[in-house]
C-alpha cells in the first residue's frame, strides 16, 4: 500500500508534464516541418503567420526574436548536412548561396525536397523572395497580399529617399581586422540597400566584398561610413576608424559620419526592408549613429 503525500503527488505530476512535453517535441519531429536557411526567410515564414511550419532555423535567423527559440542547424555558408537532417525535416527552404556546396549536394541527394530561394537585392527582388517562400509553404495567397504591402512600403521609402536634393557618397565596411577594410562593391545587398535609400556606392569599381587598399578608400571619399553593428573586435567604432589612417583621411571619419545598423535589418531584404530604408536614409542625411 502506498500512502500519498503532497511531495510525492507534486513529483508525480512533474514527471508525467516532463513525460507529457517530451512526447510532444518527439511526436512533432517524427512528423517533419520546415527548416528555414536565412534570415529574411525565417522572417517572411513569421510574416506570412506559418511560424507553426517551422522545425528550426539557422545562425541567421535572429529575428523575431521567437525564431531564435527554435534549434538551430549552424552558419547559412557552412551547413552540416548530418546537423540539419538530424532535425528529421520534410522540407529545406535556404536563401540562394547557402552552403558549402557540398553540404547543399547531400542534402539535395536526401529524399527531402531542398528549395533555393532567389536573393536579388532590390524592391522586385524582395517580392520575388515573398512569393517563393510562399509557394514553397503552400500559401500563395498569403504570400500574394503580403508582397504586394511590402512592394508597396518599399516603393513609397524609395521615393522618399531618391527625393532628397544632395546624394551622398556610402562606404559599407564588411570587416575592420588587423587594419583590412573589407567593402562592399557592385552586386552586394549593402550596394542595393545604399542605392534605395538615396545614396552612392563609394567603391563602384569593384564585385562583391572585397579587400580595400588605403589608396582606394582615400580615391572612394566616403561622405558616410555604414557598417552593422558587431561588438567585440569585429566593431567598427569612431575610435577604430578614427585610427585607421585611410579612413580618418575621409570626409566621413573628419565629420564624424558613421552609421551602424543591425545587419540583417540592413541587409536582409524581406519585410523590413521598407523601415530599414527609411531608417538609413534619416542618417545619411541627418547625424549618424
Amino acid at each position: 500500500m502506498h500512502i500519498w503525500n503532497g511531495r510525492s503527488f507534486v513529483m508525480t505530476a512533474l514527471l508525467a508534464a516532463i513525460v507529457a512535453l517530451t512526447f510532444g517535441r518527439t511526436a512533432a519531429a517524427a512528423d517533419g516541418g520546415v527548416v528555414a536557411i536565412g534570415g529574411a526567410i525565417t522572417e517572411i515564414v513569421y510574416a506570412l503567420g506559418e511560424q507553426e511550419q517551422l522545425v528550426a532555423r539557422d545562425t541567421t535567423s535572429t529575428y523575431p526574436e521567437a525564431a531564435t527559440e527554435l534549434p538551430n542547424v549552424g552558419y547559412i555558408r557552412a551547413l552540416s548536412p548530418e546537423g540539419v537532417l538530424s532535425i528529421n525535416p520534410k522540407k529545406i527552404i535556404a536563401l540562394e548561396g547557402a552552403g558549402p556546396p557540398e553540404a547543399l549536394d547531400v542534402l539535395k541527394q536526401s529524399s527531402i525536397p531542398v528549395i533555393i530561394i532567389p536573393d536579388e537585392y532590390s524592391r522586385q527582388g524582395i517580392v520575388d523572395k515573398i512569393m517563393a517562400v510562399g509557394e514553397a509553404l503552400g500559401v500563395p495567397a498569403k504570400a500574394a497580399a503580403l508582397a504586394d504591402e511590402v512592394d508597396a512600403a518599399v516603393a513609397e521609402a524609395e521615393t522618399k529617399a531618391n527625393g532628397r536634393s544632395a546624394t551622398p557618397r556610402v562606404l559599407f565596411v564588411l570587416s575592420l581586422t588587423d587594419g583590412r577594410i573589407m567593402g562592399a562593391g557592385l552586386s552586394t545587398s549593402a550596394a542595393g540597400i545604399i542605392e534605395m535609400a538615396g545614396g552612392i556606392n563609394a567603391v563602384s569599381d569593384i564585385e562583391g566584398y572585397k579587400p580595400l587598399t588605403d589608396e582606394a578608400i582615400i580615391t572612394a571619399a566616403p561622405d558616410v561610413i555604414l557598417a552593422m553593428e558587431r561588438a567585440g573586435d569585429h566593431a567598427v567604432t569612431h575610435e577604430r576608424i578614427l585610427s585607421h589612417p585611410a579612413l580618418a583621411a575621409t570626409p566621413a571619419a573628419q565629420n564624424g559620419k558613421l552609421v551602424t545598423m543591425s545587419g540583417l535589418y540592413l541587409l536582409g531584404f524581406g519585410p523590413r526592408t521598407a523601415s530599414a530604408i527609411n531608417d538609413l536614409s534619416s542618417a545619411l542625411y541627418g547625424k549618424g549613429h
